[in-house]
């Protein structure tokens, strides 16, 4: 199998394993206890804390566990609303994950107004806009710092500085950026951050949301008193163990990430433009991430790549793993003015620091043998 979805999930670190198996066999103890064999386990907890607010460079008090991404992003949103009730206006883009455009779709039933921001051919938000959109009732404004499928970078500095002059709390899902992107929020202009940690060789089902320490909160998840009562729940003290762990290192392999995985990537794509005709890069080829590539193939329909793909072991995906399966082209290709054709001819390949050059030469030899097949196909039907 030639791995290529990283964007998608990611394999767990055989050192994130081991960090995590302890909490799974001997220290099985609950964190929330008296006891000294509570008390250890609490401290392992404390320690992922830790490891995660270094990456982010953040105090690890603003550090809240949760059970995945769309949980930190819901829970950003809505503890914004409960605060304040009588705002009932909120900013977020065209292209930003199911976890936030679900959730906006279901406060506009229930009377909140929701301004949409536009974004142009290259994936890019309108600053212009989103600034003049913001007004006295906005409760929030949600921009993602990393687009799951185009892997564009949003400048998420100049949002947030927008925000902070019109006093409007910002909430960034990150999930796609952490780890690889430097991210630094010491300078305090971004409230609520939402990180997963599958994305980074943690298990699924943990994660973690960024809480400013200067912002006022309000638990999505009431019950015990874990978490400093701000998420209740006894805590997946394992999972947590891992996702600290992962932190720590695509801390280290910071540089790995923007070097050898960008190679990689540039790679790819360099070998797939050589051997296929009619490829083009979807989004800013420049402010992206440096692991993900998204490309057209005219006159190549992206399932009946999928599926050949699939067959000789290549692992990419059509967009987001949270839409697979839908019959409707991607949102995010359709709201950068692409057509319809376009978007059902278009391929993610996101990749990882367990990739090789090997793999990558290959599939790139390998699409563009299902290229070939699809296309002739195509011929074949028109033929007829």
């Amino acid at each position: 199998m030639i791995y290529l979805d990283n964007n998608a999930t990611t394999a767990i670190d055989p050192q994130v394993l081991d960090a995590m198996l302890p909490y799974l066999k001997e220290q099985y103890g609950n964190p929330s206890s008296a006891y000294s064999f509570g008390k250890k386990v609490a401290r392992a907890v404390e320690h992922a804390r830790e490891q995660v607010a270094a990456l982010l460079h953040c105090e690890p008090a603003e550090i809240v566990f949760t059970s995945c991404g769309t949980e930190s992003d819901n829970t950003a949103v809505q503890s914004t609303l409960w605060i304040d009730r009588d705002r009932k206006h909120i900013i977020t883009s065209k292209v930003e994950h199911s976890a936030i455009l679900r959730q906006a779709e279901a406060l506009a039933r229930r009377g909140y107004e929701i301004t949409w921001i536009e974004v142009d051919e290259r994936g890019l938000p309108d600053l212009a806009a989103l600034e003049g959109a913001i007004r006295p009732d906005t409760a929030i404004v949600s921009l993602m710092w990393a687009n799951n499928e185009t892997g564009v970078l949003f400048p998420i500095q100049e949002i947030a500085a927008i925000c902070q002059r019109k006093q409007t709390i910002f909430h960034t899902d990150a999930v796609q950026a952490v780890g690889k992107v430097p991210i630094d929020l010491r300078a305090g202009d971004i409230q609520f951050l939402a990180l997963s940690g599958h994305k980074l060789h943690a298990p699924k089902g943990v994660a973690a949301l960024f809480v400013n320490r200067r912002t006022r909160f309000n638990p999505f998840l009431i019950g015990g008193s874990q978490e400093e009562k701000r998420r209740g729940g006894t805590e997946n003290t394992a999972s947590i163990v891992a996702l600290g762990k992962a932190a720590e290192l695509a801390l280290e392999h910071l540089t790995e990430e923007n070097t050898r995985v960008r190679d990689l990537r540039d790679r790819f794509e360099q070998d797939v433009m050589k051997r296929i005709s009619g490829v083009r890069i979807n989004g800013d080829t420049e402010h992206r991430l440096p692991n993900t590539a998204n490309i057209a193939i005219e006159g190549a329909d992206s399932e009946a790549l999928l599926m050949l793909l699939d067959q000789k072991g290549v692992c990419c995906s059509a967009g987001s793993a949270c839409t697979a399966g839908s019959l409707e082209p991607s949102h995010v290709l359709r709201a950068m003015g692409f057509s319809t054709d376009r978007a059902r001819a278009s391929l993610r390949f996101s990749f990882g620091r367990f990739n090789t050059e090997e793999e990558v030469s290959a599939a790139a030899n390998i699409l563009a043998t299902a290229v070939d097949k699809v296309r002739g196909a195509n011929r074949g039907v028109l033929a007829a």
